[in-house]
């Protein structure tokens, strides 16, 4: 199996995009990391200096779908080879505060112009992309749009069918629950949660940033062939495949 050599990525700036990025400049499989975003992150590019990969930042002042698009395009038009595409992009807080148009604009418009992007680029198979768990396109648009409600999941679930009618071949939902090591998660829930888990159920248990981060890269170097949807269990079980994959890796080479 060959391995990718680029990856980009789109929300870097967040929890679980500096997580995903921190990992991929310390993954040798990567040579180059592109990621896209409205400002440059200061800390990334010191982080790759200090890894030794190449990092490169498509800046995207004017964040509109159209704009979106083109730089995607643009961003991957002189690379060579397979890329591994990763999407971390969405509203972490306030969507309680916000009209669904408002929360639509960026977790369905702009992953689905991101998507649009990277199909259009023509050397990209597949797509890991985060949305979150109860994910429901079929959901309430009434109520409040608050994490967990039934708005926040039609949001995350028209993002998912948008991406996937309009991205890569392949797209890979991860669709974690309390995600620890998030700035927006109350650091009670965080020293509580994991107390609680065994009491529930799997797709509900809390994850870390750096565990979707693991889960996420580890399904791209397996090469689905399928989509599917990862909850907090199979992105375990992806973690587990993906190190012993590597180990096993490291005693051939």
């Amino acid at each position: 199996m060959s391995e990718t050599r680029t990856a980009i990525v789109l929300g870097a700036s967040g929890s679980v995009g500096g997580a995903l990025v921190r990992a991929l400049l310390h993954d040798g499989a990567f040579d180059l990391v592109i990621t896209l975003g409205r400002k440059s992150l200061p800390d990334v590019l010191a982080m790759a200096r200090a890894s030794g990969r190449e990092l490169r930042e498509q800046l995207v002042p004017d964040m509109t779908p159209a704009a979106l698009t083109a730089a995607t395009v643009g961003a991957l038009r002189d690379i060579d080879g397979d890329v591994a595409a990763f999407s971390v992009l969405g509203i972490g807080a306030g969507t309680a505060n916000m009209s669904i148009d408002a929360h639509r604009a960026v977790d369905v418009e702009l992953n689905a112009a991101f998507a649009r992007g990277l199909r259009d680029a023509g050397n990209v198979r597949h797509l890991a992309y985060m949305t979150a768990v109860g994910a429901d396109a079929t959901a309430s648009e009434a109520g409040s749009g608050a994490a967990g409600m039934a708005r926040y999941n039609r949001v995350k679930g028209e993002s998912e069918v948008a991406v996937r009618a309009q991205g890569p071949a392949v797209v890979s939902f991860f669709r974690p629950s309390m995600i620890l090591g998030s700035k927006h998660t109350p650091w009670i829930l965080a020293k509580l949660l994991p107390v609680f888990s065994v009491f529930t159920p799997s797709k509900f248990r809390s994850i870390t940033a750096e565990q979707i981060a693991m889960a996420m890269i580890a399904t791209t170097k397996a090469k689905p062939t399928t989509s599917a949807i990862y909850h907090y269990r199979e992105m375990i079980d992806a973690i587990a495949r993906g190190t012993t994959h590597d180990a096993e890796k490291g005693r051939t080479s």
